[in-house]
């Protein structure tokens, strides 16, 4: 049975914030990919383009999830799904920090403004 202690998880930084990765291929997860990011208060996130859905839950303060334009303050608890092939960007904007627990598939990369792709470590 895969187990990943917190302590065991692989921490990454990416465009201001923390990404912990806990499940994914490498750690003996074979459809599913799970991390916490971690955002510093007054962040703003960069837009992407994600390939695969992904599950935003709250965890730790208030964050900013847009989709495709649309903007939704997500306080502690809520949970927000962005569609595959959709625009979005997480920003904290208050003065405190914020975390998510986030959900995808294996194998989700993020299309960037200027065309280039990332397929973060925590995600394949």
């Amino acid at each position: 049975m895969p187990v990943v202690r917190s302590s065991d998880a692989i921490v990454h930084e990416m465009h201001g914030s923390r990404f912990t990765a806990f499940a994914n291929p490498s750690t003996g997860s074979g459809e599913l990919c799970a991390w916490r990011v971690d955002v510093p208060a007054n962040t703003r996130g960069t837009a992407h383009t994600i390939t695969r859905e992904e599950v935003f839950l709250v965890t730790e303060g208030e964050l900013q999830l847009t989709i495709d334009d649309q903007s939704e303050a997500l306080s502690e608890g809520d949970v927000a799904i962005a569609p595959a092939r959709s625009t979005l960007r997480l920003d904290n904007l208050s003065d405190a920090p914020a975390a998510a627990w986030v959900t995808t598939s294996v194998g989700l990369a993020g299309v960037l403004p200027d065309g280039s792709v990332i397929s973060p470590p925590w995600a394949g």
